[in-house]
């Protein structure tokens, strides 16, 4: 597929006034100004009047996990049953026939990453996949992008009701450290059996599941609303020599000059402080956070914000001092770094997924009143407005 006489936001930084992109079996062959464009037999759409961006990324949801309109029948999203739940996977409990799925591909969201929520203070796996589809697992583009932390009044609640541990942020970070340890010694265990004459210690999922981690092949995903609870993760992973990513860093803008270069996931944006923790939430704290040096991406926490919604949290975070082409980015090449999906998705560029949002040139995409003319997944028009 062809797609000519467009102006192309390729990534931050890199636009085209006048191009075109060729999609072939789902992927950016190329991609360049209408003075480049390939000659040939193509099927050939015509983007004139028209600005292509990279297909949006939610890097922080729980879609599928609690499902639209039900109440526990479609809540798969705490198994608060164990504190400690590293073997959890979220593409066993997402549901991609929930109706937001869909809402959110008509909003250009493209690509999810969703999992368990904060109940627990390891609460396993998550996933990034596309919005299009039916059955997970065509619709995995990275099966397990990193293990869900969580520290602060989540867990302390959830357990403090059920009379067991943890019940303070000093027996969560406990609990952490212990099955970290076990998982370390596990690892150690298992080489060691690979190069001298002993036997593989007994198979215990738990520390299975957090080898990839302790080999930094997949993300510590830390759920941290205060600053001392941010401080505990970036503490517990310069332990474990853990790819710390902030998840929320709520109170992040009182401590940005300590998390420069860090890797955040900033959001929900559009909510009220629903909780004690929530009490020094501030719509600047992306701006505060991208002006220190930190990597942010903006997320929805949906359905804390419902997905369909992440150009109008952007919207809000521009008004408080963001750029536009850094709202853009903080949708799209910065939720899929952050992530470890950006050879994937979140720029077009040759190689990449074919995914991208077309809307009218004139149109102020984080306007409420807009949305987009085409959705593409894939090189194929999926919504056209």
């Amino acid at each position: 597929m062809l797609y000519i006489n467009a102006m192309i936001f390729k990534k931050q930084g890199s636009k085209i006034q006048n191009g075109f992109i060729l999609t072939k079996n789902g992927i950016i062959e190329k991609v360049g100004d209408m003075d480049e464009c390939p000659k040939g037999e193509f099927n050939c759409k015509d983007l004139s009047g028209y600005a292509v961006y990279p297909g949006f990324v939610d890097a922080h949801s729980h879609i599928g996990m609690w499902e639209d309109g039900l109440d526990f029948e479609g809540d798969d999203g705490n198994e608060d049953t164990d504190p400690i739940s590293p073997q959890l996977r979220a593409i066993d409990a997402v549901n991609p026939m929930d109706a937001c799925f869909k809402e959110a591909l008509d909003a250009g969201v493209t690509t999810v990453i969703t999992g368990p929520g904060s109940a627990n203070p390891i609460g396993g796996s998550w996933v990034a996949m596309k919005t299009l589809g039916h059955c997970v697992d065509d619709m995995v583009i990275k099966d397990s992008v990193g293990i869900k932390f969580a520290l602060g009044e989540n867990p302390k609640n959830v357990y403090n009701e059920k009379g067991q541990a943890p019940v303070t942020r000093m027996g969560i970070a406990a609990l952490i450290r212990e099955q970290l340890e076990k998982a370390r010694r596990y690892k150690r265990d298992l080489e060691r059996a690979k190069t001298h004459d002993c036997d593989e210690p007994e198979f215990d999922v738990k520390c299975e599941s957090l080898i990839k981690l302790l080999n930094r092949e997949v993300k510590a995903l830390f759920h941290c609303h205060r600053a001392d609870d941010i401080y505990t993760a970036i503490r517990i992973s310069k332990e474990f020599n853990l790819d710390l990513v902030l998840v929320h860093a709520t109170e992040g803008y009182l401590i940005a000059e300590s998390l420069k270069g860090m890797d955040i996931i900033s959001g929900p944006i559009i909510c009220d402080r629903s909780k004690p923790e929530l009490r020094n939430q501030r719509v600047s704290n992306s701006s505060k956070l991208i002006e220190h040096g930190a990597n942010v991406a903006i997320c929805t926490d949906h359905p804390v914000v419902p997905i369909q919604y992440n150009l109008l949290s952007c919207a809000v975070v521009i008004r408080e001092g963001l750029t536009r082409e850094q709202a853009i980015n903080s949708i799209t090449l910065a939720p899929a770094k952050i992530c470890g999906i950006a050879d994937k998705v979140g720029s077009i560029e040759p190689g990449k997924h074919a995914d991208f949002v077309v809307f009218n040139k004139n149109d102020d995409i984080f306007s409420p009143f807009v949305k987009p003319a085409l959705v593409v997944v894939y090189g194929n028009v999926v919504v056209k407005n």
